[in-house]
């Protein structure tokens, strides 16, 4: 999102930015208008109550928007991530106001209240057809039946109100999710496709044999954690994991039980530390286990000239060419990632080639100069509609 806005304001573009209060927030002179944050763990049960009903419906996130809309006075509102936060309350100041509103897909949401579609850790199709109590019964948010209540409530609430039909465009970074959300009842017409992307100026590429095979990502059993743990158990290896996640602990106690010391946990990196880990790495590996949407860590390694070894699920076979910018292999099979990672390891002229391949893949069709101007066009494209 703000690598979006940086395109646009060089191409002066003014750009403004709305979300709730945070911590993480950069520095903002509209942050004034912003509605408070919530911690849900030191409120009583009264306030949970209003919470949840927040959840569904900010009624706070609508009147401060509408303050800011009117002193802002966009031409149009580009939403990210708005559900469950800031709501589609605010698409409602965009429809009082006769402003534009796209809005871009990071995951599965409009398809599944829980917007992974996982049940159990299991890919699972059952709110497809808009039966989203499967979520409740299920427990499929967070494990816990109160929160999978109030998704579930948000998902009908957002379907009876028809709080979707203004929103002009959904930008959808892979052609997977068309067709998922499409399959879940949106009109087709409304879902655009505009893959993520990277300024290819930003990255150095490191092509060669590499020192390890890296993951990159969330410590979490939908990212394929331990399906990676134990294609690695029986092969001498190297296996850099960076990042953190509900399974960090449960990781690193498989690794020192089996006295797998090949596999060296990073922690959370950024900056000059993850960069140098891609540069060093032979091949990112990313076994997935959920629809992956379109992962940035792909587009990443692509950009330092690293292969992926990735799942066959979701968006990634769109990015991993098999064969040609990567390795594709069986999502939840330790036995087919082991094969895929043991087939590429030491042939350095295969990786050098591939590595190649998806800088190229970079270049041609990821950049952020291409993606720009597509987004522009979708802008442009959303204004005329409203008049």
């Amino acid at each position: 999102m703000l690598d979006e806005s940086e395109c646009l304001t060089e191409i002066e573009h003014e750009v403004v930015h709305f979300s709730r209060q945070n911590s993480n927030n950069y520095a903002s002179s509209y942050s004034h208008f912003f509605p408070s944050n919530i911690n849900y763990s030191d409120l009583n049960v009264f306030k949970k109550i209003q919470s949840a009903i927040n959840i569904v419906y900010s009624r706070q996130s609508k009147n401060y928007f509408n303050s800011f809309v009117n002193i802002t006075k966009p031409n149009i509102i580009h939403g990210h991530n708005i559900y469950s936060g800031l709501t589609y309350s605010i698409v409602d100041v965009a429809k009082k106001y006769n402003i534009p509103f796209v809005l871009t897909l990071h995951d599965l949401k409009l398809a599944c209240p829980s917007y992974l579609m996982l049940n159990n850790g299991k890919v699972c199709e059952r709110c497809l057809s808009g039966n989203y109590w499967n979520c409740t019964i299920y427990q499929c948010h967070k494990k816990n039946t109160i929160a999978s209540f109030i998704v579930t409530i948000e998902a009908y609430f957002n379907k009876l109100f028809r709080k979707y039909e203004w929103i002009d465009s959904f930008i959808c970074p892979s052609r997977f999710l068309i067709e998922k959300v499409s399959s879940a009842g949106f009109l087709r017409d409304k879902l655009v496709y505009l893959p993520n992307a990277l300024n290819p100026q930003a990255y150095v590429p490191s092509y060669g044999a590499g020192e390890y095979a890296l993951f990159v990502g969330r410590l979490s059993h939908e990212k394929g954690l331990i399906t990676l743990l134990k294609a690695f158990q029986d092969i001498a290896m190297p296996l850099k994991i960076a990042g953190t996640g509900p399974l960090d602990e449960q990781a690193r106690s498989f690794v020192r039980d089996n006295n797998l010391s090949h596999i060296g946990f990073e922690g959370y990196c950024s900056g000059d530390n993850l960069s140098n880990l891609y540069k060093n790495a032979a091949f990112i590996v990313v076994p997935s286990e959920c629809y992956e949407n379109a992962p940035m860590c792909i587009l990443e390694s692509f950009a330092y000239g690293k292969p992926v070894i990735g799942a066959n699920i979701g968006g990634i076979p769109e990015l991993v060419i098999d064969g040609d910018t990567g390795l594709l292999f069986e999502s939840g099979s330790h036995e087919s990632l082991r094969s895929a990672v043991t087939s590429l390891w030491g042939q350095t002229a295969r990786i050098d080639k591939m590595g190649h391949a998806a800088r190229n893949r970079i270049e041609n069709e990821f950049s952020s100069a291409r993606h720009v101007q597509k987004l522009i066009d979708i802008y442009e494209s959303a204004i005329f509609k409203k008049r």
